[in-house]
């Protein structure tokens, strides 16, 4: 009986041991192990090689092992515990789940065994047979564990990509997870780096370019670099494995980079076919704008497409597509039939036709099907030159890809008769040496004049209702127009510096809200296609480039009637609109009777007045008269019901009686604004009146005039919070004015700033975070919070810029800080002294 009782206490011992393993209870510290082959102790054995002790007799006199035979040990040591041999070429080995399909057990348990070339997996430790391996070269991938699955599943999941087979491994352990992860990929960062074959034929090429026998013998041998309209089975060059589910792109529809390539082929040879190819070109763009791994490997199935070797292309039929292709388009610009004059060598083309009284007939055109052919071949042809300009405005490849390009444009230069290659090969050469990289794909009408190797039409407004119409390039900044601008309307000498700014088509009837500073370094081509893509969603207000004043360095020695004072004007009218100058209602009706006579001249001779909304701030016209009332707050007037009424009944009646009463004080509100609006207009039209025969550029001077009385003058205007410590919060809504000598606060509607830093006691400004400005002045800190923090900052640093500029950069001693959590593009401004 003892006997029994003891076998069954080790047998459930041993099978709750087993059940504890296959629930992961133990595998924290057991279900991986480290290997390293270097490794090995000063006894000769390796650090995770087991040692057998044997055990000794005990007090009580029972057996011990050391009395057996040596035989009866061996014996015993095999039966208890198998000796499997180590693999000194092993990493890293241990238990792990392997997601299988999709069925009732998706999950199953392996023992996985890493090395320096694969990773392998079997039934057991025991098990000498690999039921799978996955080769690791440089090209795999592993995507690391995430929050997202645990939370999903509650395993920790890590992902191998290999060329053939994607292991998605799980663990319940994060660090066991994150051990393996860390392993493959040092492993795969151990490999060498593969070439596919158009690499190193593209590097051969690039090391035989000055040998032109040997470079025509590889486009001839080698079908890859030539033009195909088979399709392509796998990318041109080394593309990593795996799926895009680490990048965030998820909600694109994207497929693994490898997959993608081939879409980009197949994509490239639509081109010949579709009728537009604008969108295709478009949706081929924002891929490798999304994707950047694939912007080498479309320039490579360009360059392919773009490639014929001289036996396919003999010359007179390159001389007869040309010929075509000059003729369809001369077709598509008249918008008559185009007739071809070609010598007797190419009679075919049409027949002549005797003149017959005096008059030359027109020539028929007639096109073999061998010829209309050949001008379908050299239209699609062209597709792809033509994709090849709209890459080279949009994005650059790498170093390697950009020598076999320039290579490739130099040949079919030098080798084409097709005229419009040559042309499109001179034009790509000089967009490379320009493109910078674009934020957004190309608009439609850019497509348009790329495709035709034309400039883009710009339309620039400045105050007022001119405008001015500029051509631009696809490389064109803000800088560069803001300097153009400047020469047309004479404003080289000025020392004001002026910007560009975005602004909505209705800013007037809506005071200015909109409007947004563009960097200089901002290309202008990337704002018109934004301004497209809103115009197709539907965006309320039409957008719009605006050339406007920036920094107001002298806004004394402006002469009267120039074009700097029409900014000027303008511009401080703009301010009267927001409601940010503290001006009064008297000076308000002076103000806008000058405007009107600016605008449109005398009274009597003048068409009918602008609403008030052009001529007052909203806040004065929509300000709330003082309304009193006889009956106090809810209580019913006569006639309403007694105190005896039920509670519904008095909730019905009460909202009724609410509703009325709301809009009896909404139809009041309505006409008090009526009739203060007509007693304004009617002072207005007083003052107007009075102005008779005075000049637009006397009543701008006048209208500066009245401004310039404000101590202020010349501040640009921002609504911020300030931190009061005393409170531990913002406090409420002031105005931070930003200047060329100060920068102050105001309080809204005093004319008297509440404080003022002279740009002399500013030791430095920066963004502690991204909405909150530190301005240090030495003994003071102030911590404003605003959302148009990249305004002011993009103004304090070219006010800076402008002050080195006039009084040396010796003077200016300010420093710019910033908080390195903020993102790039909201530290995109201009450098100033430190």
């Amino acid at each position: 009986m003892p006997w029994t009782g003891l076998h069954w206490c080790v047998c459930c011992r041993q099978g709750f041991n087993l059940l504890g393993r296959d629930h992961a209870e133990k595998e924290e510290e057991e279900s991986f192990e480290l290997r390293n082959k270097d490794e090995v102790k000063s006894n000769g054995r390796r650090p995770l090689e087991a040692i057998l002790s044997q055990p000794t007799r005990s007090p009580n006199g029972s057996c011990r092992l050391s009395d057996v035979s040596d035989e009866m040990k061996s014996l015993i040591v095999k039966k208890t515990r198998p000796v499997v041999e180590e693999d000194p070429e092993v990493l890293v080995k241990g238990w792990l789940y392997r997601e299988m399909g999709t069925g009732w057990c998706r999950l199953k348990r392996f023992w996985f065994r890493l090395s320096q070339d694969s990773l392998d997996y079997s039934s057991g430790p025991q098990s000498q047979q690999t039921l799978s391996s996955l080769v690791l070269t440089s090209l795999c991938c592993v995507l690391w564990p995430d929050k997202h699955t645990y939370r999903k599943t509650g395993y920790w999941s890590l992902c191998v990509y290999g060329r053939k087979h994607c292991y998605r491994l799980f663990t319940q352990h994060f660090n066991e997870a994150v051990h393996w992860a860390c392993a493959i990929q040092k492993v795969i960062d151990s490999k060498p780096p593969l070439e596919t074959p158009t690499q190193t034929l593209i590097r051969e090429i690039e090391e035989n370019k000055f040998n032109p026998e040997v470079v025509e013998h590889m486009y001839q041998h080698n079908p890859i670099l030539r033009y195909s309209q088979s399709p392509l089975y796998a990318p041109l060059l080394p593309l990593p494995y795996g799926s895009l589910e680490h990048m965030h792109v998820r909600g694109k529809g994207y497929r693994s980079v490898r997959e993608e390539a081939v879409r980009l082929f197949s994509g490239l040879q639509q081109l010949e076919s579709v009728a537009e190819p604008i969108p295709l070109i478009q949706g081929l763009l924002q891929t490798c704008l999304d994707l950047p791994a694939l912007r080498d490997e479309l320039y490579a199935q360009a360059i392919k497409q773009t490639t014929h070797a001289h036996a396919n292309t003999p010359t007179h039929t390159h001389s007869h597509a040309n010929a075509l292709v000059r003729a369809g388009r001369q077709e598509r610009t008249n918008g008559e039939p185009a007739t071809l004059a070609l010598d007797n060598t190419h009679s075919l083309t049409h027949q002549q036709h005797p003149q017959t009284n005096g008059r030359a007939h027109t020539p028929i055109q007639t096109h073999t099907p061998a010829q209309a052919q050949t001008r379908a071949q050299a239209h699609a042809h062209l597709r792809y030159w033509q994709l090849l300009t709209c890459m080279s405005c949009t994005f650059l490849p790498s170093s390697s890809i950009l020598k076999h390009l320039q290579f490739h444009l130099k040949r079919m230069q030098s080798e084409s008769v097709d005229p419009e290659v040559e042309s499109y090969g001179w034009f790509i050469s000089e967009a490379l040496g320009r493109t910078r990289g674009r934020d957004c794909v190309p608009s439609w009408g850019e497509i348009q004049q790329l495709m035709r190797r034309q400039e883009l039409m710009c339309v620039v407004h400045y105050p007022g209702p001119a405008h001015c119409p500029l051509r631009i390039s696809s490389h064109t900044t803000a800088s560069q127009v803001v300097r153009r601008m400047r020469e047309l309307l004479g404003l080289q000498d000025s020392l004001n510096t002026f910007a560009l700014f975005e602004q909505t088509a209705c800013w007037e009837k809506r005071a200015g809200s909109w409007e947004k500073l563009i960097g200089g370094s901002t290309i202008i081509a990337d704002v018109l296609t934004k301004f497209e893509n809103l115009s197709a969603k539907g965006s309320e207000g039409q957008r719009r480039l605006c050339f406007k004043l920036h920094c107001l360095m002298d806004t004394h020695n402006i002469s009267a009637g120039s074009m700097e004072q029409l900014f000027l004007y303008e511009q401080c009218h703009e301010q009267v609109l927001r409601g940010q100058l503290p001006v009064c209602e008297s000076d308000l009706v002076c103000l806008a009777a000058l405007r009107l006579q600016a605008q449109l001249g005398d009274l009597s001779a003048a068409p009918p007045c602008p609403p008030p909304e052009q001529l007052f701030p909203q806040s004065l016209l929509l300000r709330p008269p003082s309304t009193t009332s006889s009956t106090p707050t809810g209580a019913p007037a006569a006639g309403a019901p007694s105190p005896d009424t039920t509670s519904l009944s008095r909730a019905l009646l009460g909202s009724l009686w609410g509703r009325k009463r709301r809009e009896q004080e909404e139809e009041c509100t309505r006409n008090r604004l009526k009739e203060e609006a007509a007693a304004v207009m009617a002072a207005v039209a007083e003052r107007w009146r009075g102005l008779a025969g005075l000049g637009r550029a006397d009543c701008m001077t006048a209208y500066l005039s009245v401004m310039q009385q404000w101590a202020g003058f010349g501040s640009a205007l921002y609504e911020v919070d300030l931190y009061v410590s005393s409170l531990g919060s913002f406090s409420g809504r002031l105005l931070l004015g930003v200047a060329a000598s100060c920068v102050s606060l105001y309080q809204p509607g005093e004319a008297e700033p509440l404080d003022s830093f002279p740009i002399g006691q500013i030791c430095s400004y920066g963004i502690s975070d991204p909405h909150t400005l530190r301005i240090s002045t030495g003994d003071r800190d102030l911590l404003l919070q605003t959302s148009q923090l990249t305004e002011i900052v993009h103004l304090m640093n070219a006010y800076l810029c402008a002050t080195q500029r006039h009084l040396g950069k010796g003077d200016v001693t300010v420093t710019m800080e910033t908080h390195p959590k903020l993102c790039n593009p909201l530290l995109q401004l201009p450098s100033h002294a430190v």
